[in-house]
Order: structure tokens, then C-alpha cells, then sequence
């Protein structure tokens, strides 16, 4: 008896472990078939054993085109058949993705996320006036809240004009400006209330019953 048990680790590595190890076997069976003919009708077969796998999909057009990629993942791409769609390369399968950029331009001054800067973009496309001042301001505003969302302590109007003053390559400058942005005790609160829950209103019975009591 003992001779006849096998573990999971002395066995081969399955190459899908969702379809098991009986897909598997069968797979490895097509293989030694040496009449192509033959393993063209083990392979129509394997494919729907795969499929009755996922009966809500067994007939959809690209799901049986992956359906023959994994016979061929499977195989190790040896598998010689005719198959309905063009046979997938080992080479482009098993090869990594590109690396993707990252979108941040100021990964520093991530919590001000990337809206930020297209807000300031658009605002250096205004024509000098009240209406890109007071554009201005309101970036610098909602800068500020961002920074309190990051961190929830004071911050001074001095800093937020510094970010303001990098992130815009000096073509924002408030520094020398005499109007002040909101307090943050104010934007604290506002974040507050703006995400917080409130608890729904609930009548006591005492007050419902006295409330029937009067009506009487």
C-alpha cells in the first residue's frame, strides 16, 4: 500500500493547476499518440472535457480559442494537431509585459495626486486678471486640503505656496501674496463632514408612545 502512494511533490509540476491532474494525463497521452490523425480526435476531446469545466462559456467563440492555448501551454507547445486557430508562441506567452510608467510627474508630492497638475496647466493657460488669481487660489486651496488628508496637523499657507511654486517650474508664484488660503481647522472639517457617516436619526418608543398618548 505504501508503495502505491504518490505526493503532490514527487509528481511532475502541472503547467495549469486549475484543470487537475487528469487533464493533464490526458494531455501527456495525446503526446505519445504517434498517429496525427488519432490525436487530432484526442484533442477535439480533451477541449471539451475543458469546457464542460465551464459550461456558461464552452461555446463562445474566444473562449474556445483559449481553450486550445492552454492545450498547447499544457503540451509544453509539442502538441502536433490540427487546430482551428493559429498555434500560440512559446516565446511571445512567456514573455514579460513592459514595465508601465508611472503617471505621477511629482511622485514626491504624491498625495496631491495628478490632478493637480493639470489643473495648474490649464490655469497657466489664462490670461493674467482676477479670473487666474482667483483660479490660483482655489488650487492652492484645494492643495492645501489634499496635504491635510495626508496629514492631519496644521499646515502653513508658506508651504502649500513653496509646492505650488515647484510643481508649476516657478511660473506660479504666491509668496509675496497678502491673501491668506482657508484655515485648516475649517478644511479639516469640511473633509469631515464631507466623507463622514452620520448616523441616522432613530425615535425612541417613550416618545413615540407619548406622541399617541397626546393625539388621544
Amino acid at each position: 500500500m505504501e508503495d502505491t502512494l504518490q505526493y503532490n511533490t514527487q509528481r511532475s509540476k502541472l503547467r495549469i493547476p486549475e484543470y487537475g491532474r487528469h487533464i493533464q494525463k490526458m494531455v501527456d497521452q495525446a503526446l505519445e499518440e504517434p498517429k496525427k490523425e488519432q490525436r487530432n480526435k484526442m484533442a477535439h476531446a480533451i477541449i471539451g472535457v475543458m469546457g464542460n469545466l465551464n459550461p456558461h462559456l464552452r461555446d463562445v467563440p474566444d473562449f474556445q480559442h483559449k481553450l486550445w492555448d492552454q492545450l498547447f501551454i499544457m503540451s509544453d507547445f509539442t502538441l502536433d494537431v490540427d487546430s482551428p486557430y493559429p498555434i500560440p508562441e512559446k516565446e511571445v506567452l512567456t514573455a514579460r509585459p513592459d514595465p508601465l510608467s508611472y503617471p505621477q510627474n511629482f511622485p514626491k508630492y504624491r498625495f496631491y495626486g495628478n490632478n493637480i497638475k493639470r489643473m495648474i496647466d490649464a490655469a497657466l493657460t489664462f490670461s493674467d486678471g482676477e479670473q487666474k488669481d482667483a483660479l490660483l487660489f482655489v488650487i492652492a486651496n484645494h492643495m492645501k486640503k489634499c496635504f491635510l488628508n495626508w496629514n492631519k496637523d496644521t499646515v502653513e499657507d508658506a508651504v502649500i505656496f513653496d509646492h505650488l511654486f515647484e510643481i508649476s517650474n516657478g511660473k506660479i508664484n504666491l509668496k509675496n501674496s497678502d491673501e491668506m488660503l482657508s484655515k485648516s481647522e475649517d478644511l479639516i472639517r469640511l473633509s469631515n463632514k464631507r466623507f463622514g457617516r452620520q448616523k441616522p436619526h432613530h425615535q425612541s418608543n417613550k416618545s413615540k408612545k407619548y406622541r399617541q398618548k397626546r393625539r388621544k
